[in-house]
């Protein structure tokens, strides 16, 4: 079992496990600061690492991710320690893709996804929506509207699942980071987000 970071009321209704992107931890302070206002709305925030990561951690040196496989396992042990039965799972872009391939088969409450990658940068060819189709678990996606990896453009034309959701970061980049130019902050967009993600809870 992964080392588990814990915030928010023990006795929160629901639990809310997430995962971390492809290149930082789970302590980022991006991580930090969306967890947190996650946590202060009264919901139990529970985040782990990856073993790849947690090796980074330890020796300094950086790693690739792991086999999906090894992934899937690492949140199938969290998902099986937390209990699905009051568990929403997610994460950002990596870490809320490899949760969405195990919601259903675990059969967890919901799924809440920020910045998720429907494709890589620059290869709308190498979709990763299909198995989105069929998604029977409730889910909420926070994506900016500009996001290199599944624009405001794109995703409504992809095959997705009537159970998800979108809530979309106004110019918003993968972090849902938007540009100055634009008006809005990044600090809107994480508050928008929490506020659409407060709401996908207390609808479960």
């Amino acid at each position: 079992m992964p080392t588990l970071l814990i915030d928010g009321p023990k006795s929160a209704a629901l639990t809310l496990a997430l995962a971390h992107g492809a290149g930082a931890p789970m302590d980022s302070d991006w991580m930090n600061a969306v967890a947190g206002a996650i946590a202060d709305t009264g919901v139990r925030v529970v985040r782990f690492e990856f073993p790849y990561m947690n090796e980074r951690r330890e020796t300094g040196k950086k790693r690739p991710p792991n086999p999906e496989r090894v992934l899937l396992e690492t949140w199938r042990d969290v998902i099986t320690e937390l209990g699905a039965h009051t568990l929403v799972i997610g994460g950002k872009s990596m870490g809320g893709r490899m949760a969405s391939l195990v919601a259903d088969e675990m059969k967890v409450r919901g799924l809440v996804c920020m910045g998720y990658p429907f494709h890589p940068p620059g290869r709308p060819e190498k979709l990763r929506t299909a198995h989105l189709a069929d998604l029977k678990t409730p889910t909420l996606i926070c994506q900016g509207e500009r996001d290199t990896f599944g624009t405001k453009e794109e995703v409504p034309g992809f095959t997705l699942s009537p159970a998800i959701k979108m809530h979309w970061a106004p110019d918003g980049d993968h972090g849902l980071k938007p540009r100055k130019k634009s008006g809005f902050t990044e600090a809107q967009n994480i508050e928008g987000a929490v506020a659409a993600i407060s709401a996908f809870l207390e609808s479960l």
